[in-house]
């Protein structure tokens, strides 16, 4: 069963993530297969939940920065898009749809003023949405919001192997949806939203892969977030909970309800700096 007790202080566990509050958020179009402009979001609840997933954060002993949200891009809560950021350089992001090209341009110039060493991207790229540290190695998926060939400019400028995946299930229009890294050796997956090809390139890295059930991944339960000993996941995904404590992580379960409406959870709204 998930331990919702003892929390884990170990300092080698901190981590520092950068978060935007929602306070513009909002579903005004629909750019996945979640996003339905005519199911209303509650902001006070979004607020409420927004502040409860930064709070478990801050009991974890992380640091939570933030960047000022920006009126008309409602979709900016999605920090995790905003760029990737791995041993102090900065990959910024393109995004695929206009709705949200000018969130690339906000969050690439917070980390300018921050000091980070930026480089602007060559190729769409959704940042950590489809770009995801792995350890030894980076994971780049490719098939709806990036192109395949970023992988090229993420391997130049991180300076590690970069796994290619396909996404081939529309709802999982992220590796972020379908795959959470607990740590260098563990990640928990939903299978079908990848090819086959994808598949075994991932049981190859992975010595140890925990596959979630449709309905938690149907949950975006995999949207959560691992500091390699806690991890935080969306509460409704109960069984995969189960698994990932079973697997010797602590799960901490937050329930993120109105950001499933835009296709988001946990992991979608925290950008890792790294």
């Amino acid at each position: 069963m998930p331990n919702h007790g003892a929390v884990h202080r170990d300092s080698t566990h901190a981590r520092t993530y950068l978060m935007c509050s929602p306070e513009y958020f909002s579903v005004q179009y629909a750019i996945n297969p979640w996003m339905n402009p005519d199911e209303p979001i509650d902001l006070d609840l979004a607020r409420h939940q927004w502040e409860e997933l930064r709070a478990a954060y801050l009991s974890l002993g992380h640091t939570v920065l933030t960047i000022d949200p920006v009126p008309g891009l409602p979709d900016m809560v999605f920090a995790a898009n905003g760029a990737t950021a791995i041993g102090g350089k900065v990959l910024g992001a393109r995004f695929t749809h206009p709705e949200r090209y000018p969130e690339g341009a906000a969050y690439m110039a917070w980390f300018r003023r921050h000091g980070y060493q930026v480089t602007d991207p060559e190729y769409v790229n959704e940042g950590e949405g489809d770009i995801v540290f792995a350890g030894r190695a980076i994971i780049a998926g490719y098939g709806f919001r990036t192109d395949r060939d970023a992988r090229n400019q993420v391997e130049k400028l991180f300076g590690l192997p970069v796994i290619s995946v396909r996404l081939v299930d529309p709802r999982y229009y992220h590796v972020d949806t379908a795959l959470v890294v607990l740590d260098e050796h563990t990640a928990a997956y939903y299978p079908a939203a990848f090819d086959e090809e994808a598949q075994a390139a991932l049981s190859s890295h992975f010595p140890e892969l925990i596959e979630a059930k449709d309905e938690d991944a149907e949950a975006l339960g995999l949207n959560g977030l691992s500091d390699g000993k806690n991890v935080v996941l969306p509460a409704q995904a109960k069984d995969l909970a189960d698994q990932v404590s079973g697997a010797g992580f602590d799960v901490i379960p937050v329930d993120l309800s109105e950001f499933k409406k835009s296709g988001g959870g946990p992991k979608c709204c925290t950008l890792e700096l790294r």
